[in-house]
């Protein structure tokens, strides 16, 4: 079990000298050594589902980030995941030098020097639940997102759940468009107006190379959000999209709530938890989306692998079931795919 140590703005500036704030508006909680250590990590994400924490999945980054410093990251709420977190610890393979919670709630905290330097010293990041519409308006093109960025690049293993994985892939719902008071845009009124003001992405926030072509989406089976991710791929898949893709296709990887998908670098990848991941490909050629007009698209083939199951996310395997989906005026269909698990016939 990692020592309590209790530190706060100021007991951060002491630990990363010259970093001192009059007021700050970001939190900084600790446990564990007071003093960041230096650590070889390996590489990974962790795509949790949301819901109820899985121990196997934190212990999973915790053994990655090589005994090291590791900082949880959030726009609200409090320090509770610090001692989850440290009483994970085996003194095995999950072994850390500290555990921290940093929550940055405004672009002005974002822009704290102390706060760049907190993500600079870390081993292993996680990205917790909430609302991403935050972690957009606040983080993006600041400073954070840049060391975040960075801390991928050098190898930090990373991992979120729910809001926090919906910001992880090249292409990310935001939540922009919701209103005070609006519940989560359910598939419902995605397929009913597949462009209206709520169907809101944004594109680049975090540059995980393995994730380059995937949006992710959370709490999956739970929240009937197959519809609503249906409707996201037809967006980003248009004729004349938003950005330029050289051709790449945009797929799409929904995790169910309290399960998670293991992935290396390399692309190999195991789900854990309690749930299953649904793989999601578009057909190569799709039709445009009209604004205030129920969506009409498809196939899309459907690959759902269960917990225990491995997959590679750069390939159709032999694994889990096949499904195609297709969209008729807002309606969503599926049946067998009828393909051999080595083909895409369904989704061409």
């Amino acid at each position: 079990m990692i020592r309590s140590v209790c530190l706060g703005i100021v007991a951060l500036a002491t630990a990363l000298p010259g970093l001192a704030q009059e007021k700050p508006t970001s939190k900084y909680f600790r446990v564990g050594a007071a003093q960041d250590m230096a650590a070889k990590t390996t590489p990974g994400y962790a795509l949790m589902g949301g819901g109820a924490d899985l121990d196997e999945a934190f212990r999973w980054l915790c053994a990655r980030a090589g005994g090291g410093d590791f900082l949880v990251l959030r726009a609200a709420g409090t320090e509770a995941y610090n001692p989850y977190i440290s009483g994970l610890e085996d003194g095995k393979g999950c072994k850390l030098n500290s555990v921290a919670t940093l929550v940055i709630p405004s672009r002005e905290a974002a822009a704290e020097p102390f706060v760049a330097e907190a993500i600079r010293h870390a081993e292993a990041i996680f990205i917790a639940g909430g609302d991403q519409a935050n972690y957009v308006r606040f983080w993006m093109g600041t400073p954070v997102q840049r060391e975040i960025n960075a801390a991928i690049a050098r190898g930090v293993p990373v991992g979120g759940t729910s809001a926090g994985l919906a910001v992880l892939g090249e292409w990310a719902y935001s939540a922009e468009g919701d209103g005070p008071g609006d519940a989560n845009l359910d598939s419902a009124t995605a397929l009913k107006d597949p462009l209206g003001p709520r169907v809101t992405l944004v594109h680049g926030f975090l540059e995980i190379p393995v994730l380059k072509g995937i949006i992710t989406d959370s709490h999956f089976v739970k929240r009937d959000r197959m519809g609503r991710l249906l409707v996201f791929l037809a967006d980003v898949n248009r004729p004349e999209p938003k950005e330029k893709f050289d051709g790449r296709q945009i797929r799409g990887l929904g995790i169910d709530q309290e399960a998670a998908v293991l992935l290396r670098p390399n692309g190999a990848a195991e789900v854990v938890g309690k749930g299953s991941a649904y793989l999601v490909e578009p057909a190569k050629s799709m039709t445009s989306p009209v604004a205030g007009v129920a969506l009409d698209s498809g196939p899309f083939l459907v690959q759902r692998i269960r917990s225990g199951e491995r997959f590679d996310l750069f390939h159709v395997g032999e694994v889990g079931d096949f499904l195609q989906f297709i969209v008729a005026h807002g309606v969503v269909g599926s049946s067998p795919a009828g393909v051999s698990p080595y083909g895409r016939d369904a989704a061409q």
